[in-house]
């Protein structure tokens, strides 16, 4: 039903969330981490259904356990510079638009004929890598 009145709609600090870490999964600490389908948190990875999230804030090994046995904190609505694929570089002409998720710490240019998911906005592109928010 839609609002009548005012409301004191609660709100978090979602700088830094603590999500639940997919069965199998090890993350290290300053990896680009993603939602799988389930919705539970693994590392970068070249797939098609994954949703980007941010960097991991804490190594987590969640290798010998079930779906949301471990939390990770994520870094989440902040610009990380990951590395740029060498066969596959992210050019200037993608500033502004997404790229592409090759491994928890490297993007690409494209969406490797339909097989990575997209990272988040390209906000930067230097010599060390790419900036993606």
């Amino acid at each position: 039903m839609p609002l009548n009145t005012d409301r004191n709609t609660p709100y978090m600090d979602a700088e830094i969330l603590t999500l639940a870490v997919a069965a199998g999964a090890e993350i290290f600490m300053g990896a680009l981490v993603c939602a799988n389908a389930a919705g539970y948190v693994v590392p970068g990875t070249e797939a098609t259904d994954l949703t980007y999230l941010g960097r991991a804030d804490a190594h987590i090994d969640n290798t010998n356990g079930a779906d949301g046995d471990v939390v990770v904190p994520v870094r989440y609505g902040k610009g990380f510079r990951f590395a740029n694929s060498g066969t596959d570089p992210v050019g200037q002409a993608l500033l502004g638009k997404p790229a592409y998720i090759v491994d928890d710490e490297t993007v690409a240019g494209t969406d490797g004929t339909g097989t990575r998911s997209e990272s988040g906005i390209v906000v930067g592109i230097d010599d060390a890598g790419v900036w993606i928010k």
